[in-house]
């Protein structure tokens, strides 16, 4: 086995595996039209209502007599915090509808302005701002607060600044160091510790050892330890690793390079994976691994180029790098640059690879490699993190000019064809089919680019899975909009275009 040679962005190679020495991540300039431009959704997330009935413990009609509650009072709200300007002092919803907006002040003559319709007037010592201001005094502290005292906020039911800790002996201290009127304090026991969450998700940057920058492949699992799988070539069993944020991330468990170029990294529980490639400013949702074809079409994921797609060329290929060959890989004329390696290479919904080497680059086209996930996932005993789908699409939209397919979890959208646009510059009549899981509410958009953002020409928004669409249009930019209102499984669109 030849050692590994670390490849800067500088060095021409013919063929070359894409690790970056560490540099910020660069930033894709948006292209008009934008992908990421997208228009209002006609109807309400039905999730919402759903989730609220069982995180709430309330019924349907109570969910959305609180959504209509929430909306009025709210803008009343601001009205009278206005209204009673430096005497306001919070104000807060109650009832399992949100009935009831109870506004506080610190001056009883100013009570009387305050009741109306679902509006109560509670009258407090003390003001917000003066709250605030023992707040920010605590903040000013923060660098001196003991580990035993993580959390710190002003409670307007309470009309007090609340400290959370599990030593309140500690805390105490802390609050009189700070300086800070102890009569608008109250600390409260707690065994809360806090502390951040990000996600695992392909395509993103991750750092090793502090030098070097890989991309992310695919969120994985072996047992219950979380991880993801990506480039070999990117480090070695043993190697840290930090995320695209730098904070500390996980440790490389296996690695194989070269004849094999994959690895799989473990994470701490600051992170979680996701079913999610990262794709300009949204995501693709994993659903399984099937293994795409020849011809077929592909997009990869990283953390230098982005998002960039072309088609399958052969599979079974052997690819000989300075440091030695790596054996059965796949050939795509997808273009890669240097810190793309390890990213995601995906063909609809399903996963295909990780970003293994190439040549070229992505202003004048290249030829990349990607190593298959399913031997990874298997020499590891891993699991690809999925939507939970990883059923075949259905096949109901034939007879059309394209089909694409892909999966979609409850409430999400994808943007087809392969979260871009097609052009026309021909008048003419786009049609459009949408095949979605049984079941399930699944809703189709065509959307035209009017110059400055994407707008919906035409829809299908039964409340079935499947949609029809036609539209007379002129020349220019469409894209579809595949929306599921309600549930969540696979999907094949189909549509002409003139």
């Amino acid at each position: 086995m030849l050692e590994r040679r670390t490849v800067t962005a500088g060095c021409a190679l013919a063929i070359s595996a894409l690790t970056l020495l560490a540099v910020p991540a660069v930033a894709i300039a948006d292209r008009e039209p934008s992908a990421g431009s997208v228009s209002a959704a006609l109807k309400p997330p039905a999730d919402m209502v759903s989730a609220m009935q069982r995180d709430l413990g309330i019924t349907k009609e109570q969910a959305e007599s609180r959504l209509l509650n929430e909306a009025r009072l709210g803008e009343i709200e601001v009205g009278l915090r206005k209204k009673i300007s430096d005497r306001y002092a919070g104000s807060w919803l109650s009832g399992p509808t949100s009935a009831t907006l109870t506004v506080a002040t610190s001056d009883a003559a100013a009570a009387a302005s305050i009741t109306g319709v679902g509006v109560k007037a509670q009258v407090v010592k003390n003001s917000l701002a003066s709250l605030n201001a023992a707040k920010d005094a605590l903040d000013k502290a923060a660098a001196n607060a003991p580990a035993s005292t993580p959390v710190w906020y002003v409670d307007v039911r309470t009309n007090s600044v609340v400290v959370l800790s599990s030593a309140p002996e500690e805390a105490g201290g802390f609050i009189a160091a700070s300086g800070v009127d102890k009569n608008l304090v109250r600390v409260e026991r707690s065994a809360e510790q806090p502390q951040p969450f990000y996600d695992l998700r392909g395509g993103d940057a991750y750092y090793i050892n502090g030098s070097s920058r890989c991309s992310i492949g695919f969120p994985v699992t072996r047992g219950t330890t979380p991880g993801f799988v990506t480039a070999g070539h990117c480090g070695r069993a043993g190697a840290t690793t930090t995320g695209f944020n730098q904070v500390s991330q996980g440790t490389f468990q296996g690695s194989s390079f070269p004849t094999n170029d994959y690895a799989w990294v473990s994470v701490n529980s600051n992170w979680t994976p996701q079913p999610w490639v990262k794709s300009g400013s949204t995501n693709v949702t994993v659903s399984g691994s099937t293994v795409a074809v020849e011809g077929a079409s592909i997009c990869r994921s990283g953390s230098t180029t982005g998002w960039h797609c072309g088609t399958v060329q052969q599979r079974n290929t052997s690819v000989t790098y300075s440091q030695g060959t790596v054996y059965e890989v796949t050939r795509t004329n997808v273009c890669a640059e240097p810190g793309d390696s390890g990213g995601s290479f995906i063909s609809g919904s399903q996963a295909q690879g990780m970003t293994s080497g190439g040549s070229g680059n992505c202003t004048s086209g290249g030829t990349t490699y990607f190593q298959p996930v399913n031997e990874a996932l298997s020499v590891y005993g891993l699991t690809l993190v999925t939507s939970g789908g990883g059923t075949p699409p259905p096949t109901g939209c034939s007879g059309y000019q394209q089909t694409r397919s892909g999966s979609l979890s409850s409430g999400a959208s994808a943007y087809q064809p392969d979260n871009s646009y097609y052009t026309t510059t021909a008048s003419g009549t786009h049609s459009g089919c949408l095949d979605g899981p049984n079941s399930t509410d699944f809703d189709l958009y065509l959307q035209k680019w009017n110059g400055s953002s994407w707008v919906n020409v035409a829809q299908g928004i039964t409340s079935g899975p499947d949609e029809t669409i036609t539209y007379s249009g002129t020349s220019g930019y469409y894209r579809y909009r595949v929306h599921a209102y309600s549930g969540s499984g696979a999907y094949t669109l189909g549509y002409s275009a003139p």
